[in-house]
């Protein structure tokens, strides 16, 4: 048996609100979830324009639930008549033009947000201990927007998403073994068709939403308990005043709510722009080819993902026959660095050689073709970011202590990223090719080599308490 329930005493003359307040206080944890995880959690008073974006990509969220919510309402997941309900919604239905519009800019939105938002974690080192969990949680909710924006991508039923779907799950076909059976499980039939467009539509609409909500209550959750990071990298809790508060720290509301508004109003009108003026982006946001419906007896001349896609994309473009003997170079010379670099135990070693050899053995044409090497790497490449807690070595977590030259190979990072992004847009010819292998290399060389070079240089010494300068 519980105990005596005690109500809140409210005074006589407080008016309804309060009141009410209070009643749901004594029986839900309302104000105490606020100031929990909001109205009184302590943040870094050096916060700067990069953390924004977090909260930008929860606006964008909510954004995509509310809008799909309403697209939901009209579309129909047929294979015969899907192309024709996003017709009717974007002719007929009362401002449904607006509503696609808005959901398909917000899709390309949400990644520029979450793309900057890691891009800060990367600069200021948000991964290391004892962030790891949040970044773990954060890269589940990247993969988990892949898989919504490719499960997506495919329910306009247009050109586009009809042979760009295709090529994809026809990529796990070169998984040996179980691939053929994995892609027919995937597409519910032999070729994409109506059986596709309704398990797609499920995932999109229901499963994956659910899966991202849990996750990002799961990354805010873990943010909040070891306390947010700074542009400085110092732990704001090792220095407390008499209240038990850090005295680096201030209110997240106002403060950083005031700040907040400020960017979600700078962002509104980025993206309305981008929705009244330039809905299509180029081709960017909407391919042209999307504007025509699915016609499985026409191929497109040149099928490419979205431009969220691209980077990764690119890497598996890259790997080509001739390429492999490249990458068994690039394996033989990482395992000869380690032994030489490396204070690995001797056995890691000798294991870190034996996976070197199965990988070089395998990667003969032989063995397996380079197909197979390009879905292994597409996915290494996205997989290899969610371990920088414990690739990055460096004795200072922020950019700003590290050796200036450090900045210039983080800057050489996202130049190699937006290159392999717009090559994965154009058509492959042997010169961009060659582009993309090297930008391929330079991508998995940062990683691989984060160990070693983020310990190099000479590092300023880091702060006892946050530089910071009232504005």
């Amino acid at each position: 048996m519980g105990g005596p329930f005690k109500e809140t005493q409210v005074p006589a003359n407080a008016g309804a609100g309060a009141k009410a307040l209070a009643w749901v206080d004594d029986r839900f944890p309302l104000s105490k979830l606020w100031n929990d995880q909001w109205g009184k959690y302590y943040a870094p008073k050096n916060f700067n324009v990069w953390y924004l974006f977090g909260s930008l990509a929860m606006l964008v969220l909510v954004l995509q639930i509310v809008t799909g919510i309403f697209l939901t309402m009209h579309y129909k997941p047929d294979a015969a008549l899907a192309f024709g309900s996003v017709e009717y919604i974007m002719r007929e239905v009362p401002w449904g033009w607006l509503v696609r519009y808005m959901h398909s800019t917000g899709a390309s939105m949400f990644f520029i947000v979450v793309y900057l938002h890691m891009a800060r974690g990367l600069m200021y080192g948000s991964y290391r201990k004892p962030r790891e969990l949040i970044w773990l949680f954060g890269f589940g909710i990247f993969l988990c927007l892949m898989a919504e924006a490719f499960f997506g991508y495919l329910l306009p039923w247009g050109q586009m998403s009809y042979w760009g779907a295709q090529v994809i799950v026809n990529l796990f076909g070169a998984i040996p073994v179980i691939g053929p059976d994995l892609s027919l499980w995937i597409r519910g039939d032999y070729v994409v068709s109506d059986a596709t467009l309704n398990r797609f539509f499920a995932f999109h609409v229901i499963a994956l939403p659910l899966v991202i909500l849990g996750l990002v209550a799961a990354h805010l959750i873990a943010l909040h308990e070891v306390g947010s990071n700074n542009p400085d990298g110092i732990e704001i809790k090792d220095n407390l005043d008499a209240d038990g508060h850090p005295v680096d720290g201030i209110p997240s509301h106002p403060y950083y709510s005031t700040k907040d508004f400020f960017g979600v109003a700078v962002f509104l009108t980025i993206f309305s722009a981008v929705v009244f003026f330039a809905p299509e982006m180029g081709g960017y946001f909407l391919e042209y080819n999307n504007f025509l419906p699915a016609d499985p007896m026409k191929t497109p001349p040149h099928i490419a993902p979205t431009w969220y896609f691209t980077p990764f994309y690119s890497v598996l473009r890259a790997t080509t026959a001739d390429f492999m003997y490249v990458l068994m170079a690039a394996i033989a010379a990482y395992v000869v660095f380690i032994w030489l670099k490396s204070r690995l135990a001797y056995r890691t070693k000798i294991a870190v050689a034996v996976i070197g050899l199965v990988l070089i053995i395998g990667m003969l044409p032989q063995v397996l073709d380079a197909k197979f090497w390009g879905v292994v790497l597409f996915g290494s490449s996205v997989v290899i970011i969610a371990l920088l807690p414990w690739l990055d070595h460096s004795p200072a977590r922020s950019i700003r202590y590290r050796p200036d030259w450090h900045k210039y190979v983080y800057i050489l990072f996202g130049l190699c990223f937006v290159t392999l992004g717009y090559l994965g847009t154009q058509l492959p010819t042997p010169a961009y090719t060659i582009i993309s292998q090297v930008a391929t290399l330079l991508y998995f060389a940062f990683f691989l080599l984060m160990p070693w070079w983020s310990t190099m240089g000479r590092f300023k010494p880091v702060p006892t308490r946050l530089t910071f300068t009232p504005h």
